[in-house]
């Protein structure tokens, strides 16, 4: 395996030093993926004997930085909890004695309660560079973190379900769908990249008397032409219309309630009262009415897979609360009664959490309704019988929902419910990954935005800045898809700059920007280094072979420095589940490589110098592709 020759690499520097040794002393250490895991390990072994520490018990406090003047690992001395001493004194003390010739480190900065720990540049680079070029687009992954048993492979993946996106269908894709699309996609993405086995499902709102509100609108001014060629603008215009008539509708029967007539028969054949039968039809399983349905819920599909397909991403299951059986609620329903979950009070069945928890909990959760004076079962009992159902179906080792905050309620009373009913293990696999709120997300056509709108005006926008430079413009071979990919970087990467938790402003001028932090400057920055490629015009096998140690300057040393942290990073963020962590390091490595530039000339070295930079700049190439992917992104090559 070409990563453990880079392992071994280093290893060799080493005394007493396996791989099969550290694994079994350091079971959270993979030199074979990480390289710095095995500096770490090192770090660990000079320093025992120095503290009276066990190596083990240092290995998990050494720290790595976010700043490289603070150096690539600090150690907090007062996390060893030596009694006695001040921590200063002894950080000065381990530093001092810390050997001089040691193969991968200077000798540390001491600096008040911490030492800082700097990698000699050689070493790393030698190593480093090889790695990363050979794993290619598995560099910072890190297959072994979603096995079973990280010991025993053949114990096979550890499964993940995410749901997200979740649009419903002839409404408008709104802003907080395109928020659990974005983050869900980056989810799935680093759980797969961390070798978990993923479940993709879009859980569609596809079910309800809406559509039987549809339906009536369809056979009153349905156009089969229209449905085919842009099914969900189609349905939502009809929608739009139908609901409109019948709102105007019962305002005219409640005005002539008020007068005193008799508005038994009005309200018998009002539209409204047309939906709930014809609704009833699809639940009773009208074979009639439910291939109408199954017509307006196929077509969609097709149109939103293409339009994921532009994102990315792909949903491994489309699901929807279509799905889940009437039979199935009502096995969930029963079975909540049974336990007492569930009371009935004035005609409604609902939940009471102030009566069935004790204290701040209970009050927090307050009441939940499960079904309606009319029969008819809400949102949560279907969700009960869903995650159920999903955990029957999949055997989940953990399952995500991608949704906005606002629904932080439901889903701590739906994990709450399953808990209740005596599924404590399935409960606790369940997570909410919440999102705060797109403000100011309309598009140039109205208000109303269906993703393909919000798409189509990012990359119009983008299209226009493009212009503005008529020499690069005429290089493009692809203006109008390359402003595409603009587009969606840029709509992208704006989404997951901030924390998920905080609301942002979308802003179309600020993020179709080539200046500041933006997508489309991520893409400069990854073409810029293709082009380096393309020009220098260096074989891959004279990158092999390339005299590594030319690497001295400390431009060179810092972008190396900066790239051996990516999968440090990529691990800290199946921590974090923040996208942020990702795109925050990204932003800082492309703005150190993007000064070394000038110091590291590629073109018009020496050749043994323009192989090495060019290795440099190659292994820099990969890892900025692998963040772009990782993020959704699709890095543009010229």
């Amino acid at each position: 395996m070409a990563t453990t020759s880079g392992a071994n690499q280093l290893l060799s520097k080493l005394d007493n030093l396996t791989l099969e040794s550290i694994a079994e002393k350091y079971p959270t250490a993979y030199p074979q993926t990480n390289p710095l895991d095995l500096y770490r390990v090192h770090l660990s072994e000079v320093l025992a004997p120095i503290t009276g520490v066990a190596a083990e018990k240092i290995h998990p406090v050494i720290q790595w930085t976010n700043a490289l003047d603070k150096g690539d690992f600090t150690l907090p001395v007062p996390a060893l909890r030596i009694k006695g001493a001040k921590p200063d004194a002894l950080g000065a003390e381990w530093a001092a004695k810390f050997p001089e010739d040691d193969p991968l480190f200077e000798k540390p900065v001491p600096n008040g309660a911490f030492i800082s720990f700097f990698a000699k540049g050689g070493p790393l680079a030698q190593t480093l560079i090889p790695m990363i070029r050979k794993l290619g687009p598995e560099y910072g992954r890190n297959p072994f973190l979603g096995l079973k048993d990280p010991k025993d492979p053949s114990k096979g993946k550890k499964r993940i379900v995410v749901e997200f996106s979740s649009p419903n269908i002839a409404k408008p894709f709104h802003a907080g769908h395109l928020r659990s699309t974005i983050i869900g996609s980056f989810l799935a993405n680093l759980y797969e990249g961390a070798g978990w086995d993923v479940v993709r499902i879009n859980y569609l709102g596809d079910w309800g008397k809406q559509y039987g509100l549809l339906a009536l609108a369809y056979e009153r001014y349905g156009d089969e032409e229209a449905l085919k060629k842009d099914p969900i603008d189609h349905l939502f215009r009809l929608y739009v219309r139908i609901n409109a008539e019948k709102e105007e509708e019962l305002a005219a029967i409640e005005a002539k309630k008020k007068a005193g007539e008799d508005v038994t028969e009005l309200m018998a054949n009002s539209l409204d009262e047309q939906a709930r039968g014809y609704f009833r039809k699809m639940t009773d399983r009208d074979e009639k009415a439910l291939a109408l349905w199954k017509r307006f819920r196929d077509l969609s599909i097709v149109r939103y897979k293409a339009t994921y397909a532009r994102l990315n991403i792909k949903f491994d299951e489309y699901s929807g609360e279509s799905q889940v059986s009437e039979e199935a609620m009502e096995k969930v329903a029963k079975e909540m009664a049974e336990k007492g979950i569930s009371k009935e009070d004035q005609g409604a069945v609902l939940v009471d959490f102030t009566e069935l928890l004790p204290g701040k909990e209970g009050k927090r959760l307050g009441k939940a309704v499960i079904r309606k004076r009319d029969g008819t079962a809400l949102y949560l009992t279907r969700d009960i019988a869903e995650l159920l159902s999903r955990y029957e179906k999949y055997k989940f080792d953990h399952m995500i929902y991608v949704v906005a905050s606002q629904q932080d309620l439901h889903l701590q009373q739906l994990f709450k419910i399953i808990e209740l009913l005596g599924y404590k293990d399935i409960a606790a696999r369940c997570q909410h990954i919440n999102f705060g709120l797109v403000q100011g997300m309309s598009t140039r056509k109205g208000t109303v935005k269906f993703l393909d709108d919000i798409l189509r005006d990012c990359a119009d926008h983008m299209h226009e800045v493009m212009r503005k430079n008529e020499a690069k413009y005429a290089q493009v071979e692809d203006p109008e898809g390359t402003a595409d990919t603009l587009g969606i970087s840029s709509v992208m990467t704006q989404d997951m700059s901030g924390k998920r938790g905080n609301n942002y402003v979308f802003d179309l001028a600020v993020m179709t920007s080539f200046e500041g932090d933006t997508g489309p400057y991520l893409q400069y920055a990854h073409t810029r280094l293709s082009s380096i490629k393309r020009r220098a015009n260096v074989s891959d096998e004279e990158m092999d072979n390339a005299d590594l140690s030319l690497l001295t300057e400390p431009h060179a040393i810092n972008v190396v420095r900066l790239l051996a942290q990516w999968p440090d990073v990529f691990q800290n963020t199946l921590r974090t589940l923040e996208p942020t962590t990702v795109v925050t390091y990204l932003f800082r490595l492309t703005h150190v490589i993007s000064s070394s530039y000038d110091q590291l000339q590629v073109v018009g070295s020496e050749p043994a110098l323009k192989a090495a930079r060019m290795a440099l700049y190659d292994a820099a190439r990969i890892t900025v592709g692998n963040c772009m992917r990782l993020l959704g992104l699709t890095p543009l090559e010229r």
